[in-house]
């Protein structure tokens, strides 16, 4: 069994709405065995893996999976459900999977859940290496005897356990997470530890473990500062013990005596417990003390000793969120085994685990539990009475240990105001308070006691799972604390995808967003834009760029361009949208990235209609028969685009009540009209919008309707649209490579994008509908990952529209040949009719330009069909510099001299970063989408 290859979904995908890893797996011979013909299989299975028994498979009841196995199922299903139950085992709870054939004999996609991404790839290699070890030995698999001899299922397992543990969040941050997503509040993690972002765009929050971004560093440094935050809390009148800031152990003593014993050593800047030494009753121990609280610190701080129970008090928001008893750790006698063996069997219990991973700590054998041990006259092996209780250190920490016991029902209300202004006096927003008392139900004020300590960055895992009494949820009022009722967690986010017309109708709405008073963020095949300045440049259409829009800072409105490369290969970069738009799919990238049929296509692209907000709108052009079809897989409302006014779908959509619109004829003039609740609008006429060339462009008219339709539904006004529509200019500066005309010149050059046969076809239907005197000349190419039969029909439309064809090479030719494509291409032309005399190849993508130029006489048309826009553009507009333009155009050539050369007005920024700069340093992948 071989893994072919890996994708990593990190968002909504054509298989789930949740992060999903795919394997491409090839059985080889292991296809003829399914599991009922693999002797003893599914039993050793089921005994290495006995959970499996759980699995619900195909019946809907535990014990599902397993009728499946005994009745016979491929392996490639089988390694679906051990990838899942590994990550389950390795304490990442997921359970979504599926399977099918990729169509090709033995070859199977395999799609499981994941939380994390290096646990779950992980999973997936360990799932096909235990059932190549189960094999029975006269089956053919990829495991040598020597690795079977070695492997240890066992062994992997703990370092699967181990990497979960490594890659986790702590338990504070997933429960801040938890909280979050129980509010519908979306969050992203920004590094390999726990710094997380709440939010999206201009409302985000961020937090650091507990640390969020309302913390004051200066709170954070009081607290810190354990002698300052002391004579803060006193002049506060709250009740602190006495403390002295030595360095020396001589100086420790001489505090001591001074304070009186008992006393308490730690280290002035220290957390988790580290370094603490309590019930300090000699001069002897103040100095081991001393030593063990300088590991830690520079300084020590001696304390008075206070009497009573360990306390955490969690104060959020200026309230007492939560309350735990903290008891040290500590083991419990029964008679018969030895302290070290009781360590043991108390680390037994399975709550507990190495560091944060678990609920609790394993318990540790270590110095500081040694010297407690010989301190009771004790050592490891002393066996204990039934009932002892000896504790192995001198805090309650659960880092080291601890247990807790939840207290927050029975706080006295003095208490809980002494913790609260405590906190308050500091200056944090989250605090912990740690509070000795007798009785934490009666006021320290009568009992004694008092706080001992301020905590910034307190640990949530004793609130969020005591070992005794009710959970509280905590993160929930750091969450409510971050985002009060009412406000806004979200920016408003539409999607634009479609095979043609996704980047013209993105810059559309992203200009009338900004018109409505948004501060844009956008992605296009061009880039990343913020308030329409260019700040990553590149081709930015794929969930690594959505994401880099919603981490921006200053951003209150998304608009994605969404292509299909990013959902194949990771998914959505956003989990909803509140519009999503699907402008049509037509037969283009067939054959890639498993998707062979303009069916397979449709399906990539409805993962965008899927991943709208219920109550959000889902806009689909009516003219298609695959977004037709999308209608009934959506949460969204729909709102229909169409050229066609008499459309039978949408006019009974219309006297439904629903939201359309539409190009119709009004008098003398076709009107782009918004028919909604059953009222009709005349937003403005057709011929008023540039980008339509007085509706010619007809493509352009769909995507004027597609944009007016997305942009109202995301609320802006009739106004709005009409004066965006209305100032949106296809010009280079404004949308590169999308119908940009260069009048400059006797003949009139357009440069283009367009790439596809159902992109032909509407530049065919363009140009019979422009008047023009002169030829039409075309210089075209095609990507060369396409199929041969779509790259001729491209040639065959190209050659029955234009009088004059040259072909050349791509820059990129994506494993073609030098020359491969324009030969096809070319031999395509010729069998339309066309001669050598008016089709030709010119390879080098430059001077393949500039011939098509140097062809053009007055009154011609030069349609350049561009792969490298920005560099196709510079030939064109330098062109009339050139020697061969002032021989051929003398006149024309001083007259363009004489002009003056007009300010160039440009919305990018002068030096954009490359994206391959910016994710060379982040270490993220290539180029979003080829």
């Amino acid at each position: 069994m071989r893994i072919l290859n890996v994708r990593v979904y990190r968002g909504p995908n054509i298989y789930a709405h949740r992060t999903m890893i795919r394997m491409e797996v090839d059985l080889g011979e292991l296809e003829e065995h399914t599991t009922d013909k693999l002797p003893g299989f599914s039993a050793r299975l089921l005994e290495l893996v006995p959970t499996l028994q759980e699995h619900r498979c195909s019946y809907g009841e535990a014990g599902g999976f397993v009728r499946r196995m005994a009745e016979g199922t491929w392996l490639g299903h089988v390694l679906e459900h051990v990838a899942i139950e590994l990550q389950c085992l390795a304490g990442t709870v997921v359970s979504r999977g599926a399977e099918h054939s990729t169509g090709q004999y033995g070859h199977y996609y395999i799609a499981y859940e994941y939380r994390d991404e290096e646990v779950g790839r992980e999973a997936g290699y360990m799932a096909r290496d235990l059932i190549e070890y189960l094999l029975p030995a006269e089956i053919p698999g990829i495991m040598t005897p020597e690795e079977r001899a070695e492997y240890d299922f066992h062994e992997e397992l703990q370092k699967l356990i181990r990497l979960a543990r490594d890659k986790a969040l702590g338990p504070s941050t997933a429960g801040l997470v938890a909280a979050a997503e129980a509010r519908g509040v979306p969050w992203i993690r920004l590094n390999e530890g726990s710094l997380v972002q709440f939010g999206h765009g201009k409302y985000q929050k961020r937090i650091e473990a507990t640390i969020t971004s309302l913390t004051s560093n200066i709170a954070v440094s009081i607290a810190q500062d354990k002698d300052l935050t002391t004579r803060l809390l006193r002049d506060a009148g709250l009740p602190v013990p006495r403390n002295i800031l030595v360095e020396g152990e001589d100086a420790a003593v001489r505090a001591a005596l001074d304070l009186g014993f008992p006393v308490v050593t730690k280290p002035f800047d220290g957390n988790h417990g580290r370094g603490v030494s309590i019930d300090l009753r000699s001069e002897e121990e103040v100095r081991a003390g001393y030593a063990l609280a300088r590991e830690e610190s520079r300084r020590v701080i001696v304390e008075q000793f206070l009497v009573g129970n360990d306390h955490r008090i969690l104060v959020i928001n200026g309230k007492v969120a939560a309350v735990a008893e903290r008891v040290p750790g500590h083991v419990v006698g029964d008679g018969q085994h030895s302290i070290e063996e009781l360590i043991e069997i108390t680390n037994r219990d399975p709550r507990r685990g190495l560091g944060h991973e678990k609920t609790l700590t394993y318990l540790e054998l270590d110095t500081q539990a040694q010297r407690l041990i010989e301190k009771a006259g004790c050592t490891p092996q002393t066996v204990l009475k039934e009932g002892e209780r000896f504790m192995l250190r001198l805090t309650g920490n659960l880092s080291t240990g601890g247990t807790a016991i939840d207290r927050t029902d029975v706080i006295h209300p003095v208490n809980a105001r002494i913790a609260t202004r405590a906190v308050q006096t500091v200056g944090l927003d989250i605090g912990g308070v740690d509070m000795i008392a007798p009785d934490i139900s009666k006021p320290v004020t009568e009992t004694g006691g008092g706080i001992v300590e301020i905590n910034a960055a307190p640990g949530f895992r004793m609130h969020l799972a005591p070992s005794e009494g009710q959970p509280r949820d905590v993160g929930g009022a750091v969450i409510d604390m971050l985002f009060p009722p009412q406000t806004p967690v979200r920016i408003p986010i539409c999607a634009i995808t479609g095979t043609n017309g996704k980047t013209t109708t993105t810059r559309m709405c992203g200009h009338i967003m900004r018109q409505a008073g948004y501060q844009v963020g956008m992605t296009t095949t061009d880039g990343i834009y913020v308030d329409g300045e260019m700040v990553l440049r590149g081709d930015m259409t794929g969930p690594w760029s959505t994401r880099a829009v919603l981490r921006e800072p200053t951003v209150d409105c998304a608009v994605l361009e969404v292509a299909r490369g990013g959902i194949i290969r990771e998914g959505l970069g956003y989990d909803k949208a509140n519009v999503g738009c699907v402008l049509n799919v037509q037969a283009d990238h067939l054959g890639l990235g498993g998707v062979n049929t303009i069916e397979d296509l449709a399906r990539v692209k409805q993962v965008v209609a899927e991943a709208v907000v219920p109550g959000g709108w889902t806009v689909l052009n009516a003219d298609n028969p695959h977004t037709r079809a999308m209608q009934n897989h959506t949460d969204g409302a729909i709102c229909w685009f169409t050229l066609q006014s008499d459309e039978p779908l949408v006019r009974a959509h219309i006297a439904d009540g629903g939201r359309a619109l539409l190009a119709e004829n009004d008098s003398d003039d076709e009107v782009l009209v918004l028919y909604d609740k059953g009222i009709r609008q005349v937003i403005m006429p057709i011929g008023s919008i540039p980008a339509t060339y007085g509706g010619s462009a007809r493509f352009n008219v769909a995507n004027a309707l597609a944009a007016a339709a997305v942009t109202y539904c995301m609320g802006a006004t009739l106004d709005t649209i009409r004066q965006g529509l209305a100032s949106f200019i296809m010009t280079y500066e404004a949308a590169p490579g999308r119908m940009n005309v260069y009048e400059q010149y006797p003949f009139r050059v357009i440069v283009d994008y367009a790439h596809n046969p159902a992109a032909m076809n509407a530049m065919r239907e363009f140009l019979q509908r422009l008047e023009m005197q002169g030829r039409r000349i075309a210089l075209l190419s095609a990507p060369g990952d396409r199929r041969d039969e779509d790259i001729r029909e491209l040639a065959r439309i190209a050659a029955e529209t234009f009088d004059y064809v040259i072909f050349r090479d791509d820059r990129d030719r994506r494993g073609r040949a030098e020359g491969e494509m324009p030969r096809i291409m070319y031999e395509a032309a010729l069998a339309t009719g066309k001669t050598p005399e008016n089709v030709e190849i010119v390879l080098q993508g430059e001077a393949a330009v500039q011939h098509a130029l140097d062809l053009a006489q007055p009154g011609d048309l030069v349609m350049l069909f561009a792969e490298n826009i920005s560099g196709t553009w510079d030939i064109v507009t330098k062109y009339g510099e050139s020697e061969a333009y002032r021989q051929r155009f003398p006149e024309a050539a001083t007259a363009l001299e004489s002009q003056p050369v007009p300010p160039v007005v440009d919305e990018h920024i002068s030096e954009p970063m490359a994206v391959e700069e910016i994710k060379e340093a982040a270490q993220m992948p290539p180029q979003e989408n080829a």
